[in-house]
């Protein structure tokens, strides 16, 4: 009787609850100026300012994500995830600029996106300087590992792979996998 009563809380808690909870989450972020496509539901996330971001139409996005834009308030959206779009658990979008994802496209636990750098001039305090900038897009039907940091200015084409671990601090043509530290090209899907 017990496990007949695990199975029936369980279901109660992830197929009726959970989905509820999520609908309302969702309501208040699109209340909040965030664009959510039909079909994402949002788990426990973490955003600065949900006007910046766009998700598209029946995303999978894992708890404990952090969309952070790193600035003052915006019209614009500056972090945009294109429709079918996977965001694993952990995953860190720091961005000034942008960083686009595409469509059917999965990025692994963990990963982070950050478009911009401090300054490093002598003079004056490295916290007080501007950095470079920029944009990051990612491509569509691109799989990025887990634990994967994409730095600023890179542009992944369609079809990458990117392997677990790998820092990439330049742009990934299409149908290439990259990995290593920095990323470089280890094969190829064609």
């Amino acid at each position: 009787m017990t496990r007949i009563v695990q199975i029936a809380l369980f279901q109660l808690k992830h197929k009726y609850l959970g989905r509820f909870i999520s609908g309302l989450r969702g309501v208040f972020y699109s209340l909040l100026g965030m664009e959510i496509g039909k079909g994402t539901k949002l788990p426990v996330i973490n955003v600065t300012w949900p006007n910046r971001v766009k998700i598209g139409s029946n995303c999978a996005i894992e708890k404990n994500v952090f969309f952070k834009h790193d600035g003052i308030w915006g019209a614009s959206f500056s972090i945009i995830l294109g429709n079918n779009v996977f965001i694993g658990t952990n995953c860190e979008f720091n961005i000034r600029k942008l960083v686009q994802i595409g469509n059917d496209s999965l990025i692994a636990s963990g990963c982070r996106f950050i478009d911009h750098d401090h300054g490093v001039n002598t003079g004056s305090l490295i916290r007080t300087q501007d950095g470079p900038e920029g944009e990051i897009i990612v491509g569509e039907d691109v799989w990025i590992g887990c634990n994967v940091v994409v730095l600023k200015g890179v542009k992944i084409g369609n079809g990458a792979v990117i392997a677990a671990g790998a820092v990439v601090t330049k742009s990934v043509p299409s149908m290439e996998i990259w990995g290593g530290i920095p990323a470089h090209k280890i094969g190829s899907r064609v």
